[in-house]
């Protein structure tokens, strides 16, 4: 049966996490998302989860790696400077292939920065963070409700594609209270990790298939092998051979590149006869939403391309709606992270609407540079 509550972004991460079957949290605590790891406190013990407080991020990232090898579904929550600390374990499970889920609320930085306002300064921090060149999912909510679906989403791409995802919240989103329709269990879609048929003496843990994911044994089920953050081979081993390492290497980063239209997801508003396209992601949609609405009024053709899924990120659909959109804008919480990837994508000038003193962009900023540019 349908359910209509009052959540905040935080309390319906969490919630969501458990829907998705997630029964394990190791975190620390840091604001803004630390109201995760309260919720999390007293409702995994519910559930017959395990709730741990670390002592400090890397040892989370640490902590729900080693439980997702032991075949349970793994969160971690923090902000800009926690993130910052699991990115060499976030590198690990990229490497060793392990499905985990993280949530970084962000905040303004760099370094301990603003803890108590908003930003999106985190979004190639996501991307690129970790050394090396390596797989990773990252979703950005910009509702409570596109929160709590998109928790499930994560998890679901990261047992589907054993990599590491990450939820890109931020602050706004987080606090937040809004009323959500949390759906009939039966209704939501739930993917969980496939595991291996082989025996455990012919079991090769990163075994090369048709597919490019191999299946998985856990820890504790009569399956020993070897996990490393080096360069292996299909039995988890480390290797020197060049063959080997550049088929690991390309395998890893082909299961996200293979499968990326199923991965990319994006939503566009009033773009059919638009002349103006807002490009915009996570809270910063709402004003965004809000300035196309009023453009619209002021007789200004403009339309609006909310992004979902940050990384892989949505190139070639941008550059396609290009061919007939004369000026891109691109509000953000940032000095331009994801106006450089726009820039690229359409092989165009991009307007930049920033903001990094901790308030968000608001719809008349939005609707002033709108106006400016379609004189």
């Amino acid at each position: 049966m349908k359910q209509v509550r009052l959540m905040t972004g935080n309390e319906a991460c969490a919630e969501a996490a458990i829907v998705a079957g997630m029964r394990f949290f190791a975190g620390y605590p840091i604001t803004p998302s630390s109201e995760i790891a309260e919720v999390l406190s007293k409702r995994l013990p519910e559930v017959n989860g395990v709730f741990i407080q670390m002592e400090d991020e890397i040892a989370s990232m640490g902590a729900i790696i080693g439980a997702s090898l032991a075949g349970v579904k793994s969160m971690t929550a923090t902000s800009g400077p926690g993130f910052s600390l699991m990115q060499e374990n976030i590198g690990y499970a990229a490497m060793a292939e392990v499905p985990v889920v993280v949530v970084d609320v962000q905040r303004g930085g760099p370094s301990t920065g603003l803890p108590t306002m908003p930003s999106q300064s985190d979004v190639m921090q996501a991307r690129w963070g970790t050394h090396g060149d390596h797989p990773v999912i990252a979703v950005a909510p910009s509702t409570v409700q596109d929160t709590y679906e998109w928790t499930i989403k994560a998890f679901n791409f990261s047992e589907k594609y054993r990599v590491p995802v990450i939820i890109l919240m931020d602050e706004i989103v987080g606090h937040l209270s809004e009323k959500i329709i949390i759906p009939d269990v039966n209704e939501i879609e739930i993917i969980d990790r496939v595991l291996t048929t082989d025996p455990p003496e012919e079991y090769l843990p990163y075994k090369f298939t048709e597919n490019d994911i191999p299946p998985i044994a856990h820890y504790g089920t009569g399956y020993r092998f070897n996990v490393t953050g080096l360069s292996h081979d299909e039995s988890g081993f480390p290797t020197n051979d060049p063959e080997k390492i550049d088929a690991l290497y390309r395998r890893i980063n082909r299961k996200i590149e293979r499968y990326k239209k199923e991965i990319i997801y994006y939503k566009t508003e009033l773009l059919e006869d638009a002349d103006v396209c807002l490009v915009a992601y996570g809270s910063t949609t709402r004003s965004a939403r809000r300035a196309v609405y009023e453009a619209r009024a002021a007789g200004i053709k403009a339309g609006l391309f909310q992004i979902y899924v940050l990384w892989p990120f949505p190139y070639e659909e941008l550059r396609e709606i290009s061919q007939t959109i004369k000026r891109f804008i691109i509000p953000e919480m940032n000095l331009g992270q994801i106006a450089h990837e726009v820039e690229y994508a359409t092989r165009t000038d991009v307007i930049k609407v920033n903001r990094v003193d901790g308030n968000p962009v608001t719809p008349q900023e939005i609707l002033k540079k709108i106006k400016h540019v379609s004189l």
